[in-house]
């Protein structure tokens, strides 16, 4: 018997050298973890798939681990284009922010308002004090500079300005100084009045003169003559031109009344 040929061993197919044309590639465990570590941070806190977890694991084909992590790695990517962010969005700020350029508004600080303190009613002056009447009689000495010292004296306080024109011999100037001395008549003249006695009785031409600028209707003088003056000096009466008043209380007053304002 001839002695037979023996075949040569069947290679198990494992021991197969691999195909230079078709390289399988083994995935570790190592980056099977990071792939799933991937896949954890991409899709959030749900769990990796238990087949792909499982097949990457536990399969012994190098063919079905290179198409599961073929796969697998896919739908990292697919999620992570498609998958939105889960992580809430950061809530808008309360807090006002200050326009650009614009300055804070000022505050405004409160001024204390002034106490106000009762009005005092307005201080009325006193009345001036009653102006000076002569005494009966007239003196020879006064003139112009006595009429001027008393239009002054009108224009501090407002009185008129009386001027009484005669002589000591005349009996009707007697008897207006007679009313002139009443207690009446004096208030009224002190009251009103600053009055000027000149003497025209003697031969004074001075006095004569004065009594022409006042009054100027010349002719007879009926003495008394009374002149009224404003404190400008203007002549507001003048008894030669308009005649005597009664000599007596009644019609001087009644004449000083109507002339002293």
């Amino acid at each position: 018997m001839s002695p037979r040929p023996l075949r040569p061993a069947r290679a198990r197919r494992d021991a197969q050298p691999e195909s230079p044309g078709r390289p399988v590639a083994r995935l570790p465990l190592v980056a099977a973890a990071v792939l799933a570590a991937g896949l954890t941070a991409a899709c959030g806190t749900s769990s990796p798939p238990v087949g792909a977890a499982a097949a990457s694991v536990a399969g012994p084909s190098s063919e079905a681990s290179s198409s599961d992590a073929a796969s697998a790695t896919a739908s990292a990517s697919a999620a992570g284009q498609a998958s939105p962010s889960t992580s809430p969005p950061a809530p808008p700020s309360t807090s006002a922010s200050t326009p650009t350029g614009s300055s804070p508004t000022p505050s405004r600080t409160r001024t204390a308002t002034p106490t106000r303190t009762p009005s005092q009613p307005p201080r009325t002056s006193a009345a001036p004090a009653p102006a000076r009447i002569p005494g009966p009689g007239y003196d020879s000495s006064v003139g112009q500079a006595q009429v001027d010292a008393a239009l002054r004296a009108a224009k501090a306080d407002g009185r008129m300005v009386l001027l009484d024109f005669g002589a000591n011999w005349c009996g009707n100037c007697k008897a207006a100084d007679k009313v002139f001395a009443q207690p009446q008549t004096a208030a009224l003249l002190g009251e009103s009045y600053h009055l000027v006695k000149v003497d025209i009785g003697g031969s004074s031409s001075a006095a004569s003169a004065l009594l022409r600028k006042y009054s100027p209707g010349g002719g007879s003088y009926k003495m008394p003559v009374l002149v009224v003056l404003s404190p400008s000096g203007t002549v507001r009466t003048d008894t030669h031109a308009t005649g005597n008043p009664s000599l007596t209380a009644e019609g001087l007053n009644s004449f000083l009344r109507q002339w002293a304002s």
